[in-house]
C-alpha cells in the first residue's frame, strides 16, 4: 500500500482523555501526564522529526480541534485504550469528514487495538500500531511523508480493498537503553503539578522503568509490551529522578511499573544510585508480595518508597488460583503487615464477581483485608478485556454486549455465580465492612458516628446481596 508525497511535515501527538467529563477523577484530581506519547515524542525528535503533542487532559474536545485545524498536521497519531475508546472513534471521523482539519492521515495506537484491528479501522482510521510504539510510529510517519510503500512496516495493521492487513509483528526493542526521556517539556507538566497541590498538598509525577509483565495473571492484558520483562538501566533511572527533581521538584512519584520489584539485583543497584546521584524523591509502586522479603522492604524504605501497592485481588485461595496468580494469600497479607510496620503505607487492590466466586469467597476477601490492613485499598467488579485469558474463558457465557463503538469492554457482562447486582452490593459490603474494622482499630479515638454509619452500610449491602443472590 503506498500513499500520495505530501508537503506537509508535522505529526501531531494526541490522545482524547478530557478531564472535565471525567466526574470520578474530578472528585479524585491525582491527574497523570501520558508517559506513552512523551516517549514517542522524544524519540521522534530523536531523529530530526518534527512532532507536537497535544495533551488533552485539561482542554476541551473543540481546544483540541481548534488546535488541529490551526496546524492542520499532515499525521494525527492518537493513543486509545478503554476508557477513551468511544472519543477516540469520535475524534477520528470529525477529521476524516471535516474538510477544515485537512484530513489528516490517523494512526491510532494503544492497549485496546491489538484484538479490535477492524472495528478501529472501520472507524476511518488509516494505520494501527500493534506493540510498542516509537520505532514504528518513525518508520510508519517517513513512509507517509515520502509516499513510500508501508507493506513493509512491521506491526501496523490497514484495509486494502475492504480487508485487514496485518504486517509482521514487531521486534520488542530489547534494551531500554535506546529510550530518550519523555518529552515532558511537550506539555503543560506545571497543570498536573497545580492539580495535585491544590487538592492534595503535594504534586505527584510518573516515571517508568520497565516494559512488559513476565507473570500470566488471566484478567490482565499483555496487548503492547507482551509477557517479556525489559528494564532501563538503574543509573539512567536515577538521573532521570535527579532531573525531575531539579527542573519539577516534585513531592512524590508514582512508578507506574507493573512489579517494580522483580528483579532484586536490579533494586540494589537502584538504591545505590539514588543515594549516589541525591536523586531521592518519596515514590510509591506496584509489586508482587513473593518478590518482597525483609531486606528488599529495607532497601524501598531506604530509597524513598513511601507507599507500596500489593496485588492480591481476592482473599480467596480458590479465586486467587483461578485467576493465575501464583501466589499464596498469606504471603501477601504478610507483605501488607510488614509494610505497615516499617512506617510505610500500604495497599492493595481487590476484584470481585469473577468467575466462580461465591459468598465464602467474599466473606474470605473481608476476613483478609481485616487482618492484613492496608493503608489503602481499591476494589472493583471484574471484567474481561478482549484478548486476555479471562475473556477467552468466558466468551460463550456473555450475556450483555453491548455496541462496540458506544461501549467499552467494562460493559460487558457474562454468567457469574450470581447476578451483578449480587457484586455490585458485594463491593459496599466489603468497603463498608473494611472501614469500620479500621474505625474499631483506632480504640478511642474512633467516632462512634462513623462507627455506627459504616456498620449500618455494611448490613444493609449484606442483605442487599442475599435478594439477589
Amino acid at each position: 500500500m503506498s500513499i500520495a508525497k505530501s508537503d506537509k511535515m508535522s505529526i501531531l501527538l494526541t490522545h482524547t482523555y478530557y478531564l472535565y467529563e471525567d466526574a470520578k477523577e474530578q472528585r479524585i484530581m491525582r491527574p497523570y501526564a501520558p508517559l506513552g506519547l512523551l516517549y514517542i515524542s522524544s524519540y521522534l525528535n530523536e531523529h530530526q522529526v518534527e512532532n507536537h503533542v497535544y495533551d488533552s487532559t485539561f482542554y476541551s474536545k473543540q481546544e483540541q480541534l481548534d488546535f488541529i485545524k490551526a496546524t492542520q498536521p499532515k499525521v494525527v497519531a492518537i493513543y486509545t485504550n478503554l476508557m477513551t475508546k468511544i472519543n477516540v472513534i469520535s475524534l477520528v471521523q470529525i477529521l476524516k469528514t471535516e474538510a477544515a482539519y485537512g484530513f489528516p492521515t490517523i494512526i491510532l495506537g494503544g492497549p485496546d487495538i491489538t484484538y479490535n484491528c477492524k472495528n478501529y479501522l472501520n472507524t476511518g482510521a488509516d494505520f494501527l500500531i500493534i506493540g510498542e510504539g516509537e520505532q514504528t510510529t518513525l518508520e510508519l510517519y517517513q513512509a507517509i511523508i515520502n509516499g513510500e510503500n508501508v507493506s513493509e512496516i512491521h506491526g501496523i495493521a490497514y484495509l486494502e480493498n475492504g480487508e485487514v492487513v496485518k504486517t509482521p509483528a514487531r521486534m520488542r526493542m530489547k534494551s531500554l537503553k535506546e529510550l530518550p526521556l519523555p518529552n515532558r517539556a511537550a506539555i503543560p507538566v506545571e497543570k498536573y503539578l497545580d492539580a495535585w497541590k491544590t487538592y492534595h498538598g503535594k504534586s505527584s509525577m510518573t516515571v517508568s522503568t520497565q516494559r512488559g509483565c513476565p507473570y500470566t495473571c488471566k484478567w490482565c492484558s499483555t496487548a503492547v509490551y507482551g509477557q517479556s520483562y525489559r528494564r532501563r538501566p538503574a543509573d539512567m533511572v536515577a538521573a532521570e529522578l535527579k532531573l525531575l527533581k531539579d527542573t519539577y521538584n516534585p513531592d512524590g512519584i508514582w512508578f507506574v511499573d507493573d512489579v517494580f520489584t522483580v528483579s532484586h539485583k536490579w533494586l540494589e543497584q537502584f538504591h545505590e544510585e539514588v543515594i549516589k546521584q541525591d536523586a531521592i524523591i518519596p515514590f510509591e509502586c506496584i509489586t508482587r508480595a513473593e518478590r518482597l522479603n525483609d531486606n528488599v522492604l529495607q532497601l524501598l524504605k531506604e530509597a524513598g518508597c513511601f507507599r507500596i501497592w500489593i496485588g492480591a485481588e481476592s482473599g480467596s485461595q480458590k479465586i486467587i488460583d483461578a485467576m493465575d496468580r501464583r501466589v499464596d494469600v498469606d504471603v501477601v497479607k504478610t507483605a501488607i503487615q510488614k509494610t505497615n510496620a516499617l512506617g510505610m503505607e500500604s495497599g492493595t487492590f481487590i476484584m470481585v464477581g469473577y468467575p466462580g466466586e461465591d459468598e465464602q469467597d467474599i466473606n474470605e476477601t473481608i476476613d483478609y483485608l481485616k487482618a492484613a490492613n492496608p493503608t489503602h485499598f481499591t476494589i472493583t467488579v471484574a471484567y474481561p478485556i478482549k484478548g486476555t485469558s479471562l475473556y477467552n474463558e468466558i466468551e460463550d457465557k456473555i450475556t450483555v454486549q453491548p455496541e462496540w463503538n458506544t461501549s467499552t469492554d467494562r460493559d460487558i457482562d457474562f454468567t457469574r455465580t450470581y447476578s451483578r447486582k449480587f457484586y455490585d452490593f458485594a463491593v459496599r459490603r466489603i468497603v463498608n465492612e473494611v472501614n469500620y474494622n479500621k474505625e474499631l482499630r483506632k480504640g478511642k479515638d474512633k467516632s462512634l458516628l462513623t462507627t455506627i454509619k459504616l456498620k449500618t452500610k455494611s448490613l444493609l449491602a449484606q442483605t442487599a446481596m442475599k435478594l439477589y443472590k
